[in-house]
């Protein structure tokens, strides 16, 4: 590609990528034909106390691994909010602050960045020119400087810093005529402003106001298999000259690839692909597919410009075609619980001019040659349920640099190298015969995946609920769900999801993020009972006012396994922390085994309380409440030893059954056998219907043993990093993730309806099964180029 040559000759040299046309660039920066740009933003990578050079090293080598690993290249790299300029507050590049978290200001970070081909970019306001001509020049001779001196490709300019004072509009135009001059293609995104006569250089402005970050900005409407679906719903806008925040990649990270497919290839904004918060967070297998977006988008990026929007009575809703009509991209959704199928008219319906034979090839879900067609036929395409599909058509010659027939397969590497490195993907129990071709050399083989074929699809409603008389047992459920879930920060959430890394780059940009000073302080990890550090602490957070603080939230601890203790000890640091419990008062304690029985003890309230756990025998779980606001320290002792704490789990924001969550009023009840489970699949319990916030529970018995759902769309109450958790009071979805073991057992699922919130209208719950990912065996495959 022309910009990333040029970056390899001048490490500071950037190229318009609008340079390529003749037609002079608005003060915008860009036109409804320029082509995207590829970016991050770092929010909720840090919140308004902004990042810091060593953070930003790590998180740009990050980039630089995927770069030198599979060729992607990210165009922009922009720090967000306070790291100049912050909430409610302006800034200078001369402050105490700034110095301290960039000692060398930004000019060893954009040289960094540029030899990988990317610029930076920086939130802030449209303002702090102050109240004098000097404040005014200085703010302007800083941030024209970001543009001269360090090649800053973006400005994020947002109200949460503060509008533009109407004195100022001139100071504004002047900054901004002049930024125009240093760098015809620069980005200005306008988030909320209004800049007055200054409007005219904002290349963007935000798509219906909306926030992406999953459940807590953006949370689902619908039941659904996954927590995205609202995502996956999202608008063509009527211009690409808006900006819609990117794919938020911070919780909730399934089926991430359906929301930044629509994001890329469907609305094809200024910005895209455009993700933020911390993708380092994705499973090491994820990457690949992370870096074969941004490739795919970048090859494309030219002719993408040109959009269709495809009849929705054929295609679905949003469904868009773009291309040069000798290629075009035709991306594609559904947003039911079945697959369903599109048929595609191989002509001007789809924006393809007339030629004689059509190449058809999907992308994703995995990619797949269809074959080749005649001009004006129907190639049927099924979509996956709650999923997002992309489907390139083409009369133009190859370009792509390997190609499989024959069989599913996704790209891992064919850009770095003289090896490209594919990854089969097929059924189990089936054979596949497929031809390769890369580098002008064409092979063949035949590869055979181990296990049983399915007889079943993995996509389908397994039962219908009905109602039926509460159970005594119900709250065993209860307690089952609410033991299975957790109250950590969606990001640890996303951690626990994606396991361990074997990626030092990825690692390296965890350990920064989940080590952060604001981070550890915030106390939003249950880990931090557990580690031996007294200076650390899980609390409940409520500093955006979202949790209460009442005699409801319960203090909940699963040990893991049934375990013998002589005693518990419970710390903290003050008696503050300990609120709303009171000092010297006596604490009631519940014990169990097996959630269905339950052992009364009791402990004297103390900053390190001990509870006599000597009668109580071998205890898997354990509760009390009100639960405290604030503990460092969870520690059980057996014969004077300190027992093993590497399988403790804690809770602190759910609800005591019969407490403030209410009693089941009404309950549905569903029993079935899995004689055939995919790899992969889970249970999604669909609770259709009002039900009021946190007023439906769900949860499972399987051959009599209590099993709870431990993810729920909308997600269960955490202690957030950032804004809380969306409250919804309808449609929740509970996720109960299937193993082999689980295979030919009775299984007896519950739904409930919580008397606290019981309007009398009735809800409709149903149970489906679904995969993520798909259930396909794999083999890797190197291709000499």
């Amino acid at each position: 590609m022309l910009r990333t040559k040029i970056f390899c000759a001048s490490a500071l040299m950037f190229v318009s990528i609008s340079g390529a046309f003749s037609q002079e660039v608005p003060d915008g920066g860009a036109t409804e034909r320029t082509p995207s740009h590829s970016e991050f933003f770092s929010w909720i990578n840090n919140t308004n106390e902004g990042s810091d050079e060593r953070q930003t090293f790590i998180n740009l080598d990050f980039f630089r691994y995927l770069h030198e690993k599979y060729g992607m290249v990210l165009d922009i790299y922009a720090f967000d909010a306070g790291n100049i300029d912050g909430s409610k507050r302006y800034g200078t590049t001369k402050s105490a602050d700034y110095k301290r978290h960039f000692p060398n200001g930004f000019g060893p970070l954009s040289e960094f960045a540029a030899q990988d081909g990317t610029r930076l970019g920086i939130w802030c306001g449209p303002d702090g020119f102050g109240d004098t001509e000097q404040e005014a020049q200085d703010r302007y001779d800083m941030m024209t400087s970001l543009v001269r001196d360090h090649n800053f490709g973006l400005f994020k300019m947002d109200a949460v810093c503060g509008q533009l004072r109407p004195e100022k509009y001139d100071w504004f135009l002047k900054m901004m005529s002049e930024i125009r001059k240093l760098s015809p293609d620069f980005v200005l995104l306008n988030h909320r402003l209004d800049l007055g006569p200054g409007t005219k250089y904002s290349t963007t402005y935000l798509l219906g106001g909306a926030e992406t970050y999953i459940d807590v900005h953006m949370a689902n409407d619908v039941t659904a298999p996954h927590h995205r679906v609202q995502a996956l719903a999202r608008e063509v806008p009527p211009t690409r000259l808006t900006e819609d925040h990117g794919v938020c990649l911070s919780s909730c990270l399934d089926y991430w690839d359906d929301d930044l497919i629509l994001q890329a290839f469907n609305r094809n904004l200024i910005l895209a692909p455009e993700v933020y918060g911390n993708p380092w967070l994705l499973r090491d297998d994820e990457f690949p597919k992370f870096a074969f977006i941004y490739n795919l988008h970048r090859d494309y990026r030219d002719i993408l410009v040109d959009g269709m929007r495809l009849p929705e009575d054929r295609y679905g809703l949003n469904a868009m075609s773009r291309g040069d009509g000798a290629t075009q991209m035709i991306t594609l959704r559904n947003l039911s619980w079945s697959p369903v199928t599109y048929h595609l008219k191989l002509d001007e319906e789809v924006g393809l001019k007339n030629a004689s034979k059509v190449q058809v090839r999907m992308y994703h879900p995995y990619i797949y040659d269809m074959g080749v067609h005649t001009y004006g036929s129907v190639v049927d395409v099924e979509v996956l349920p709650f999923r997002s599909c992309l489907v390139k058509v083409t009369t133009a010659p190859e370009i792509d640099n390997v190609t499989v027939s024959g069989i599913p397969y996704e790209i891992i590497n064919d850009r770095v190298g003289n090896t490209c490195e594919v990854k089969l993907l097929g059924e189990p129990g089936r054979t596949y015969k497929y031809k390769v071709k890369a580098g002008g050399r064409t092979g063949s083989a035949t590869v055979t995946f181990p296990g049983e074929k399915l007889t079943c699809s993995p996509f389908r409603l397994v039962s219908t609920m009905q109602r039926c008389k509460v159970p005594e047992d119900i709250q065993s459920v209860y307690y089952a769900t609410v033991f299975a879930a957790d109250n950590n920060a969606l990001e640890v959430r996303c951690l626990e999801r994606s396991g361990e890394t074997s990626i030092p780059q990825v690692k390296a940009a965890r350990d920064a993020y989940f080590s952060q000073k604001v981070f550890v302080e915030r106390g939003i990890w249950d880990r931090n009972l557990f580690d031996g550090d007294p200076s650390t602490f899980f609390n409940i957070a409520f500093r955006w006012g979202d949790m209460r603080i009442d005699a409801e939230s319960q203090f909940l601890l699963d040990f893991g396994a049934p375990t013998e203790l002589d005693k518990l000890v419970i710390s903290t640091d003050t008696e503050h922390s300990l609120s709303p419990l009171r000092y010297n008062e006596g604490t009631h304690v519940f014990v169990s085994s097996d959630l269905k029985e339950w052992k009364k003890l009791m402990f004297v309230t103390d900053v390190t309380s001990e509870l006599d756990m000597s009668g109580a025998g071998a205890v898997r779980y354990l509760r009390f409440g009100p639960c405290p606001i604030r503990l460092a320290e969870v520690t059980g002792y057996k014969d004077g030893k300190e027992v093993d704490r590497s399988l403790w789990r804690a809770n602190n924001l759910f609800d005591a059954y019969g407490g403030g969550v209410g009693r089941a009023s009404r309950v549905w009840k569903s029993e079935f056998v899995l004689d055939e489970i995919p790899e992969n699949s889970y249970l999604c319990v669909a609770v259709n219907g009002d039900h009021g916030d946190q007023g439906a529970w769900a949860g499972f018995k399987i051959d009599g043993e209590y099993v709870g759902c431990p993810d729920r769309a909308t997600s269960y109450r955490s202690n957030t990093w950032e804004c809380p958790v969306r409250d919804k009071d309808h449609n929740y979805t509970y996720y109960l993730p299937l193993t082999q073991d689980m295979k030919g057992k009775n299984m007896e699922a519950f739904v409930m309806q919580m008397d606290s919130q019981d309007s009398g209208s009735y809800i409709h719950p149903e149970i489906y099964m679904s995969v993520y990912p798909l259930p396909f065996g794999q083999k890797k495959v190197e291709i000499r180029r």
